[in-house]
């Protein structure tokens, strides 16, 4: 379970998160919604270490991990995969090379083993025989998979989507959404998902969670959004808050 109590944020006179309080549960996908530069993708560095929060706590696992030194977020981070919004992979590397690059730098892993994961990795997004490519020679929505692909590939606790569709056409945003919900299902994995698409939410989520100037203002059954009685909810959705 992830707990965040009380959080702030600022970056010199910029509060982005301003007493932000959340519950992840076990086992669900939880979409934070929001606005672009609302401070979506903040949650998701502040969630693996990467940054620390001014005040508040950030319980991971029954452990406040503010705190950790280089050692405890090293393994704190063992336990995510982490879907970068534009996929992040290194150009200079082809597919194997970027999925299993981790493996060669932080394990004990055989060869024969990391080849092993990789395969495996690719088939479950259902790309076949593509290690070799570089990069540059996949499209928006095999990029978008090779990303999850070395993010499952670790085995992890926790899967981080940040803005998962951006920049797709709507037939692989579908292929996405669906993705999404069958590694959750398949690897019993807890999910986190920011993005400020609503559809994309309602179709990947068990909830979602709005974010509105440095809060979480209402957290929402994703099948129940569109009844929800929150005021921030209701302008988001017809496009007042952007």
């Amino acid at each position: 379970m992830i707990i965040f109590r009380d959080v702030h944020k600022s970056f010199e006179k910029n509060q982005v998160l301003q007493g932000l309080n959340m519950e992840i549960q076990n086992g669900e996908t939880l979409t934070i919604l929001g606005p672009s530069g609302s401070g979506k993708t903040v949650i998701l560095k502040l969630m693996i270490g990467i940054l620390k929060p001014d005040n508040g706590e950030i319980i991971i696992d029954d452990q406040n991990i503010i705190n950790f030194n280089a050692s405890q977020l090293m393994h704190l981070r063992k336990k995510f995969g982490f879907v970068f919004q534009w996929g992040a992979l290194l150009d200079s590397m082809n597919v194997e090379e970027n999925i299993g690059l981790f493996f060669r730098m932080h394990t004990k892993l055989s060869n024969q083993e990391i080849q092993q994961r990789i395969k495996q990795s690719l088939e479950m997004v259902d790309l076949y025989n593509i290690e070799h490519l570089q990069p540059e020679e996949l499209s928006g929505g095999m990029l978008k998979r090779v990303a999850i692909a070395r993010a499952i590939a670790i085995q992890p606790q926790y899967l981080i989507y940040d803005e998962p569709t951006t920049g797709l056409d709507p037939k692989t945003c579908q292929t996405i959404n669906s993705l999404i919900v069958r590694m959750q299902k398949k690897l019993n994995v807890t999910s986190v998902v920011v993005t400020h698409d609503i559809e994309s939410a309602i179709k990947v989520s068990d909830r979602i969670a709005m974010l509105y100037r440095g809060k979480i203002v209402t957290v929402e059954k994703s099948d129940q959004i569109y009844q929800s009685d929150n005021e921030i909810i209701k302008k988001f959705l017809e496009g007042e808050i952007f």
